[in-house]
């Protein structure tokens, strides 16, 4: 469905893809070259006839640790500046795709990696999920987004506590802070369950969820106009019928 990827690895089951980082000898950590091939498959992936999409790393340790420090320490200034911001084209390439996306959290998911992390719809944490955003430790801030998701996600006191002490917060704080939706045992029930809460989405009209997505934190005037956009659409002919025939609704699966 997407091209071959050095770094990626792609999978499709029950129409919910699986994207995954493959780099665990460096725990999966963000350079250049995989933020120039996510920024592929994303493209690629915008279009694809999926209804859901899952994020995560290979292995066991990690989600993915961070930015390749490496990589990252000798840049300089304007290679700085666009290495953010390729960082961030990728996290909003996230954020536009028109079906629910889940971040699969096992293990560390650090600076760039939490910033990937937010820009998905929902995070599942695994029981040894360590979420932070450590840059300042490194002399660094983040940059791939994540001041701005954190404090939308925390409020902005929260957000500030986290991103000015560094510290890393675990599986059971990030529920309590609303960052992780939920909690599992081990890396292959969180994927179980990721797959399995696609089951719900999956039977409402993607068409209406691919509108929900596109307006959320766009305004008032944004909701009003894809609300109208969306009347006398199959899917919406389709659903208000079923409701008054008093039968299950069947939707074409199409997306707007």
């Amino acid at each position: 469905m997407i091209s071959n990827f050095e770094t990626l690895s792609f999978s499709v089951s029950d129409d919910i893809g699986t994207l995954v980082i493959n780099r665990p000898d460096k725990l999966n950590a963000l350079n250049i070259q995989v933020l120039r091939e996510l920024k592929g498959a994303l493209t690629e992936l915008k279009t694809a006839p999926l209804k859901g999409l899952i994020l995560t790393g290979e292995g066991e340790k990690a989600f993915i640790a961070g930015a390749d420090i490496a990589e990252m320490k000798p840049l300089e200034t304007g290679e700085a500046l666009a290495f953010s911001e390729l960082g961030q084209l990728v996290t909003l390439a996230f954020e536009a795709l028109p079906y629910p996306t889940i971040a699969c959290v096992n293990g560390f998911a650090l600076g760039g990696g939490f910033e990937m992390a937010l820009s998905c719809d929902f995070i599942f944490a695994s029981k040894n999920a360590v979420f932070g955003l450590p840059e300042v430790k490194l002399g660094l801030i983040p940059g791939f987004g994540g001041t701005q998701r954190l404090m939308k996600i925390v409020g902005e006191r929260r957000a500030r506590e986290l991103i000015f002490s560094g510290r890393n917060i675990t599986s059971d704080e990030a529920k309590i802070l609303g960052i992780a939706l939920d909690i599992f045992a081990d890396k292959a029930q969180l994927l179980a369950e990721a797959q399995n809460w696609f089951k719900t989405t999956s039977k409402n009209s993607l068409m209406a969820i691919a509108k929900a997505k596109f307006v959320l934190g766009q305004g008032m005037i944004e909701e009003r106009k894809a609300f109208a956009d969306i009347f006398q659409t199959e899917d919406m002919i389709e659903g208000t019928s079923a409701f008054i025939e008093k039968r299950k609704a069947q939707f074409k699966g199409k997306i707007l």
